[in-house]
């Protein structure tokens, strides 16, 4: 018997109308699906019963994968890939028209999410994301600007996927039951056409520089960052007394525009 990590955050789900409640999310028989870590398979065996066009599954766990592929059995195109998420280059691999599935690993969920929405091609070939997540993690992907869960994931989230569908699921539902409960998220990447940032990396970065100072106001990062601080404030409408969860996830994009503007000009 095959028993969980914890050092790789492993709780699989059990049970079977969580499973397809996910899978209803998404149209499986039309689409190329990637699983990130399908563990034991039992989400796995699910989507299998779907037929969809060709499916992927990566999966860290060396002794898990050899158990996937014992027991998976699919006609249709499969591919199993013993790797880390974090280390493989998804992007290259995944096929057009994918939906990408992942019961993720509660330490990493967050630099997978970021990982997904860097792929430097957009719109990516995925026209679906659905995750699971540890339910504090999507309250913060979900907050708006002016509360307390509002922070950097839901900046960067919010600038290239939009959550078209979320639900709780109860810690009772996985083996072995985790401390805290989880929300499955359903994203569909969108191209905002409002703000033309060059490189999300930027974004990431500026979104570091002001809240690293949450409870500070934001003036002397802001400083910091531009020479004509007062005047650009002025004409973004920008009260540099504010502090960083004061700021709409529009503002945050206008000033990462403005940066990208004044590095042409160095």
């Amino acid at each position: 018997m095959l028993y969980p990590k914890k050092s790789l955050g492993q709780n699989f789900i059990i049970d079977q109308n969580i499973i397809k409640k996910i899978l209803f999310l998404g149209k499986v028989n039309e689409s190329n699906i990637v699983e990130i870590g399908p563990g034991t398979g039992n989400l796995t065996r699910q989507i299998i019963k779907y037929n969809p066009k060709s499916l992927t599954l990566i999966e860290k766990d060396t002794k898990l994968c050899d158990e996937l592929k014992k027991n998976i059995k699919f006609d249709g195109k499969l591919k199993i890939f013993n790797n880390d998420i974090l280390k493989f280059d998804l992007e290259k691999k995944i096929k057009k028209n994918s939906i990408i599935f992942g019961n993720l690993p509660y330490n990493i969920s967050t630099q997978i999410l970021v990982k997904l929405l860097k792929f430097k091609n957009w719109p990516p070939k995925y026209n679906k994301l659905i995750l699971m997540f540890q339910k504090e993690v999507a309250e913060r992907i979900l907050a708006n600007y002016n509360t307390n869960n509002y922070g950097r994931l839901s900046v960067i989230s919010n600038f290239r996927l939009k959550v078209l569908n979320s639900f709780n699921v109860s810690k009772n539902c996985f083996f072995p039951k985790p401390k805290v409960d989880s929300t499955v998220l359903l994203f569909q990447p969108i191209t905002n056409k409002s703000y033309n940032i060059k490189n999300i990396e930027n974004l990431e970065k500026i979104t570091q520089i002001f809240f690293s100072n949450r409870r500070k106001m934001i003036n002397k990062n802001f400083k910091k960052l531009f020479n004509n601080s007062l005047k650009l404030s002025e004409k973004l409408k920008l009260d540099l007394s504010f502090r960083p969860s004061q700021i709409s996830n529009n503002q945050y994009y206008k000033i990462v525009q403005y940066y990208e503007m004044s590095l042409k000009k160095k």
